[in-house]
């Protein structure tokens, strides 16, 4: 593994890492964002970067702001995203990154919780939704607005919410007169407030140090080796742990570059012109990738089958090179060199041609997304973690890579199980606590060890996560179902795009199911229904059969007995979706309680599985 240029103990501090990165390769490329109007990818050296930290620091500095005061950031991905965190840490301010995708009630509480006295966000617009949701009496709150064209003709304004509104141009121009003091801050100080996505709670912050942090990042480089000459293309939002760790402060480590992507529907795009060489994304997207991949190949044709048969060969010659598996036969070692060139190969090359680490985290992976993407060549690597631990705890290797295991622990970290097979982990990289909830922080917290909440069975030393326990669906029969197990199985079939299974204190669990609508339309022509119709009797009926045949491995009780489907995606917008794309089971249940209700009005008794036509 090629050494990294900068790594703990060296840099003890964020701010001390960047500074130490762009006094080492100040003329090196650090980040590039599109820039809509040129039509062109802007690129920004160590050195630039450097100068936009100085001017938020700067104009940070003529604010009265106290050191341990919370500084908020409502941006994309970007530049100004990382130049604003690094800035306010240096001044000695807890940074509180937030999901541009959330909800202006989300934003406002966060903002609230944290007695925020700073926030960057991109437009007056966003900050007209997010004055709407903030309680009255709120903390006087300093709000710098990026693209601000109706505030230019007057240097700031207040609201009545006590909020000071000022255009971001004129904050930093009025900052030059200001010399912010001295880097204050310590390793164990507090550095950000990252607040959980909230699946089935409350979302509750959590409190990450620069130690933990700079830990967390150096450790990961024991599993994956980061150069210098590396291009990161940033797709997760840099709200989330993960792509705040791995996406941002390891590649300012190696001093790698970051392209940050447009968004997910020109990420196809991106792989073309940034070529990256190393990605990270949610098992989500893998599917979208996947899902893509297969369209583009076509059903029940020549070019699905040869996909099909190259993604199984080249499987097998991984699983034969790691000793897992028996060496491939004659004839698919004389196939090979031609599948890898016409199949895999135009593969790779649609995700720029050049990846040589690819990382799936934020959730399990289904193992045979994994199988396909891993035996057309991609160099995937899994790993699993947690706010909480900043975030990584266990990652795999290209050596080590078993699809469904999340992986070892990183070198430093211990893990065992605890009751009901929770997954507990002591790692330097433990938070310090949960913002302002000292009875949640007790309750995670326990003789050193960070309880998970995940279920989980360790075998030969890897780590296979099994389900959630706030996800444990405990039937009227008092049998215990992993809702999460369940609904990886049903989204492992391309017919179906998302799902929410429901069955607490009830003798059977029911489904609400999201069908993607390329899939669902030669689903109901193949059956002869009507497509718009999707809960009508012979819908609901072929669709049955179907989840019965996703779950056909799973216990009896895991069945599912009715469905309901929908057509239309669920999103961040209508906060079904946390800004991470995991499913909020609560909302599900409330959106959709009429039809539940219907589905256990039915009287459906379990019932035998039944074998598709």
């Amino acid at each position: 593994m090629e050494e990294l240029r900068v790594a703990q103990p060296t840099a003890r501090t964020i701010p001390g890492l960047f500074r130490e990165r762009a006094a080492e390769s100040p003329d090196t490329d650090a980040y590039r964002e599109y820039d809509a109007g040129r039509s062109t990818w802007k690129l920004w050296t160590w050195h630039d970067i450097s100068r936009r930290v100085d001017e938020y620091a700067s104009a940070s500095a003529c604010l009265d702001l106290q050191r341990g005061d919370r500084a908020a950031i409502l941006l994309s991905n970007g530049p100004d995203w990382v130049a604003f965190d690094i800035a306010a840490m240096s001044c000695g301010l807890v940074t509180v990154p937030l999901y541009l995708h959330d909800s202006p009630r989300n934003w406002a509480a966060i903002l609230s919780n944290t007695e925020c006295r700073l926030l960057l966000l991109d437009t007056t617009a966003r900050w007209a939704a997010l004055e709407r949701a903030r309680p009255e009496g709120d903390a006087p709150l300093t709000v710098w607005v990026r693209q601000a064209s109706d505030l230019h003709a007057k240097p700031a304004s207040s609201t009545p919410a006590g909020a000071t509104i000022v255009d971001l141009a004129t904050a930093l121009s009025l900052g030059r007169g200001c010399k912010p003091p001295p880097d204050p801050t310590q390793p164990d100080d507090l550095a950000t407030i990252i607040y959980t996505s909230g699946t089935t709670a409350t979302p509750k912050g959590v409190m990450l140090s620069h130690r933990a942090l700079l830990w967390n990042a150096a450790a990961v480089t024991r599993f994956i080796a980061i150069r210098p000459d590396d291009v990161f293309l940033s797709i997760l939002p840099l709200a989330h742990a993960f792509e705040r760790t791995l996406g941002c402060i390891l590649p300012m480590m190696a001093g790698s570059s970051v392209a940050f992507s447009r968004s997910p529907q020109t990420l196809a795009e991106d792989f073309k012109s940034v070529r990256p060489t190393v990605f990270l994304g949610v098992p989500r997207i893998y599917e979208r990738i996947v899902a893509r991949i297969r369209r583009k190949a076509g059903s029940r044709t020549l070019g699905r089958w040869l996909l099909e048969t190259t993604a199984r060969i080249g499987w097998a010659h991984r699983e034969a090179a790691t000793g897992r598996g028996p060496p491939p036969s004659l004839l698919q070692r004389l196939a090979w060199p031609l599948l890898e060139w016409f199949v895999a190969g135009r593969v790779l090359s649609a995700l720029g041609g050049r990846l040589r680490v690819v990382v799936s985290g934020g959730a399990p992976l289904d193992p045979d997304i994994a199988r396909f993407l891993a035996g057309l060549g991609l160099p995937l690597v899994e790993g699993y973690g947690l706010t909480e631990a900043a975030p990584v705890v266990t990652a795999t290797t290209f050596e080590d890579s078993l699809p469904g295991s999340v992986g070892r622990p990183l070198h430093g970290v211990q893990v065992r199980l605890g009751a009901d097979d929770e997954l507990l982990v002591n790692t330097p990289s433990r938070m310090i606590g949960y913002w302002a909830d000292a009875a949640a922080t007790n309750n995670a917290l326990e003789d050193g060890w960070l309880r998970t909440g995940d279920i989980a069975r360790i075998d030969e030393g890897r780590i296979f996560i099994t389900g959630r326990l706030k996800d444990l669906l405990v039937l009227s029969t008092g049998e215990k179902v992993p809702a999460s197990a369940v609904e990886a199985a049903v989204t492992a079939d391309p017919l179906f795009a998302q799902a929410c299974v429901v069955g607490d204190a009830c003798p059977y669990l029911v489904a609400i199911v999201v069908a993607d609508r390329d899939e669902w339309s030669k689903f109901a022509a193949d059956r002869h229904f009507d497509p718009d119709a999707p809960n009508g009797e012979d819908a609901r009926r072929h669709v049955l059969r179907r989840l019965q045949a996703c779950t056909t491995h799973l216990s009896a009780p895991s069945q599912i007995r009715a469905a309901h489907i929908d057509l239309d995606a669920w999103t961040t917008a209508e906060a079904i979706l946390t800004p991470t794309l995991k499913v909020r089971r609560d909302a599900v249940k409330r959106r959709y309680a009429h039809e539940i209700e219907a589905l256990y009005a039915t009287g459906q008794r379990p019932a035998r599985k039944v074998s598709l036509p």
